[in-house]
């Protein structure tokens, strides 16, 4: 009896923790690098591959079938809205557990010295590419969404945003040309769709080779050839992880459960059931665009959403909504406040909310984009950027967990999108 995807996956997890852990221990780390690693890196590569293929035929295809401008902006509205709202609510769970748990209390002299010392060279990388960032002016992002080149945008996955735009720009003009000619251009970006989820079957067949090298991989990179590396780490800021995963919790079994209870009629078990083996790659990749193709399956097969909201919520979602993203950067800006004996008041705490929100949007859909986006919260409220020397450490692990997060929120919108829409069918849970 073949097993289901996502216990291949579990598997993979498990075999890549326990390997990462004696490889470690037996300063296999170089091996690790150069024999088990690239194998992780190729099937992320797999997934950002198809990435941008995905995004423009699902996109097209999904707004042309709309049909009609009204439902087009029906759908993008309530889409739109509800992530907006979820990725608020995310950011304010952040910042009551930070501020009742206090993680930033806990952090030794020494060991903060030292932290900001190892991560030093790290932090004047991202803090340059922050710069960059915060020099622009208001309206940048709008600026940054139009692409002048459609093939310059499709050449990387960091454009993703540009891309969308595309797409449902592109999508608008098939639904204003009604003849035959537009019809066969249509059915090219239908084909296109078809073949890249053939694909992803395809790529998910190397899933569990993937998540083993991933996982070992990060234990390795962790550990640098010695163990007591990952329990010094989690000794200083286990506190604070715990406080972020607190957070990431609540927004995942609160928060998501009850707007699926609110809007739909789908049982919260079938709802995490349906959508596990895309949490599980979430949690291995770090990217909730290289999962896309994956979360866009599963909703599909698994969850019941039409092929017409999918294709338009969840590209959308992959690129503007990243609530487990904003909660870290939440978190993690009030840590590092506490840790330099730094008060930040409401004022600036309502700073964190607005700019969080924003930055989310703007955040690349790839392993550790929100690094960057913490800079410029940091700076917003007159935290010293190196700061995030503090946290680097374990940046990688809580990466993984809020990847989770955003991808569940992700499939969260797009059934309950789907059910104001009509568009539910029944769960289903074959691979």
């Amino acid at each position: 009896m073949k097993l289901k995807l996502h216990w291949q996956i579990l598997i993979g997890m498990g075999m890549g923790l326990l390997y990462g852990i004696v490889a470690a221990i037996n300063h296999w780390g170089a091996f690790t690098s150069d024999w088990i690693a690239p194998w992780g890196k190729i099937f992320i590569n797999l997934l950002k591959l198809i990435a941008i293929p995905l995004v423009l035929g699902s996109l097209v295809a999904g707004v042309a079938s709309l049909s009609d401008l009204k439902k087009l902006s029906r759908i993008g509205g309530k889409t739109i809205a509800i992530y907006i709202t979820t990725t608020i609510i995310s950011v304010t769970i952040g910042l009551v557990v930070v501020n009742l748990f206090q993680p930033g209390e806990n952090i030794p002299g020494d060991m903060r010295d030292q932290l900001q010392h190892t991560y030093q060279t790290d932090v004047q990388s991202k803090a340059q590419t922050a710069a960059q960032v915060k020099q622009r002016g208001p309206l940048q992002p709008l600026v940054d969404m139009v692409p002048s080149n459609i093939f310059g945008s499709a050449s990387s996955n960091r454009n993703m945003l540009q891309v969308v735009f595309f797409a449902i720009f592109l999508g608008i003009g098939i639904i204003q040309v009604k003849s035959d000619a537009s019809r066969t251009f249509l059915s090219f970006f239908e084909g296109l769709n078809d073949v890249v989820i053939k694909l992803v079957d395809m790529i998910m067949i190397m899933a569990p080779l993937g998540v083993f090298a991933l996982i070992a991989d990060t234990i390795n990179v962790i550990a640098k050839d010695n163990i007591h590396q990952v329990a010094d780490l989690l000794g200083a800021l286990g506190f604070y992880a715990v406080v972020v995963l607190l957070g990431l919790f609540l927004q995942m079994a609160g928060v998501y459960p009850l707007i699926l209870k609110l809007f739909t009629k789908m049982k919260i078990k079938d709802f995490f059931k349906g959508i596990a083996p895309a949490q599980l790659l979430a949690f291995s990749t770090s990217s909730s665009g290289a999962t896309l193709p994956v979360t866009m399956e599963r909703a599909e097969k698994n969850l019941g959403v039409s092929e017409e909201v999918s294709s338009f919520v969840l590209p959308l979602g992959a690129t503007i909504n990243m609530d487990g993203t904003a909660l870290y950067q939440a978190v993690a800006t009030v840590f590092i406040a506490q840790t330099l004996g730094m008060n930040l008041d409401l004022g600036a705490q309502l700073t964190i909310i607005l700019t969080a929100v924003l930055a989310s949007i703007g955040t690349a859909a790839v392993p550790g984009a929100g690094i960057i986006m913490l800079v410029i919260i940091l700076e917003a409220v007159n935290v010293p950027s190196a700061g995030i020397a503090l946290i680097l450490g374990v940046d990688r692990i809580l990466d993984m967990c809020r990847t989770v997060t955003n991808v569940t929120g992700d499939a969260t919108v797009a059934v309950t999108v789907a059910a104001t829409e009509n568009q539910l069918g029944a769960v289903s849970f074959e691979d």
